[in-house]
């Protein structure tokens, strides 16, 4: 390993960590959340058990996914200053995450430019000003910018919680109906968006929020521009090797191997839906990182060659740079150039 490759590891290790607030929860199936799922209405359980049942839902999800991403529009939008609320159209236990908060960045609405609108998808835990930043720089560039609150974050977690862990946990149900609540906000974003007339529609997903938008792209056709800020195929291959999810793993390796987790955790995987993004007309951006100890680089390349295959309008970056060091400078100016650049282009 050479000398700027350890120190990156170790630069690495010491951001990942500075965080000591990080939970190792008990194991649940969550068989509570799967009640609201579209499939499990049709889906007979039959004598079987809760891991056979929800590996069954997920076989279900995929095969029937513009139903398990589907949702009615939202009635009512309320825009107060720069604060966009609507009501989810997925319903959880906490009222607090049943609210979608997005903060909204306008341009000057100046010929087809004004047309332009990109929504923002941050990382997991990212507090409520992650990637302001970068809608401001969207802004200048002539694109408005809205950023989306991820359920069970900054405004929208809840009282009992100091870090957003039922986004991701060891709570299979909860963390696929989280996913599929954050896919289903976006769109309704992109409805709102539709309301003010925007009609040339981008998406921005950083991490966790990369996977949310990649999902939210198989099924939506509005979104003809996507960056991918980190990208890794199967959400099941980022929890039980990634750094920052450790505590996780801790539970689930108790009572599940990776290979049950990739069928527990498959309609929420992007690479159950390449051929769906494939058949999109949009121009993609994936971004990754030489270092990364969260979404591990031969994930990344296993899903770009499929991306590849598939025939998909895309560019890739690679930054040598890890994870939690593309949010340091100099790396995240690097990113927010090409990211910028890229939307400016294509958009």
């Amino acid at each position: 390993m050479s000398i700027y490759a350890r120190c990156m590891q170790t630069w690495e290790h010491r951001l990942c960590f500075r965080a000591t607030n990080r939970v190792v929860r008990p194991f649940e199936w969550g068989m509570e959340f799967t009640g609201n799922w579209p499939v499990a209405a049709s889906t007979y359980r039959n004598g079987h058990s809760d891991e056979e049942f929800l590996a069954l839902l997920n076989r279900r999800a995929v095969e029937d996914s513009e139903s398990f991403f589907g949702y009615s529009r939202p009635a009512e939008f309320r825009l107060e200053g720069q604060r966009l609320t609507f009501p989810s159209p997925v319903r959880t236990p906490w009222e607090e995450n049943n609210t979608v908060h997005a903060q909204w960045f306008p341009a000057p609405r100046n010929g087809a430019g004004g047309r332009r609108a990109v929504l923002i998808l941050p990382h997991w835990n990212a507090p409520g000003t992650a990637h302001n930043g970068l809608a401001r720089g969207m802004q200048k560039l002539g694109i408005s910018a809205l950023r989306m609150s991820l359920p069970y974050h900054d405004f929208r977690m809840p009282a009992e919680l100091q870090r957003a862990d039922y986004a991701v946990s060891s709570n299979i149900g909860r963390t696929i109906d989280a996913t599929r609540q954050a896919v289903i906000d976006s769109r309704a974003c992109l409805d709102w968006l539709e309301t003010q007339g925007f009609d040339r529609l981008g998406i921005v997903g950083t991490s966790l929020g990369s996977c949310y938008a990649f999902l939210a792209t198989a099924h939506d056709p509005r979104i003809r521009v996507n960056v991918f800020n980190h990208c890794s195929g199967r959400f099941g291959d980022v929890v039980w090797t990634g750094l920052s999810t450790r505590h996780v793993r801790a539970t689930l390796e108790q009572h599940l191997d990776m290979d049950r987790l990739h069928d527990l955790w498959a309609a929420i995987s992007p690479a159950s839906y390449i051929d769906r993004f494939a058949a999109r007309e949009q121009k993609s951006l994936f971004l990754y990182t030489v270092y990364d100890t969260t979404f591990l680089p031969e994930f990344s390349r296993q899903v770009l060659e499929r991306i590849a295959s598939a025939g998909v309008d895309h560019k890739q970056v690679v930054l040598p740079c890890g994870h939690y060091t593309l949010g340091e400078f100099p790396f995240k100016y690097l990113a927010g150039y090409h990211i910028c650049s890229f939307l400016k282009r294509n958009l």
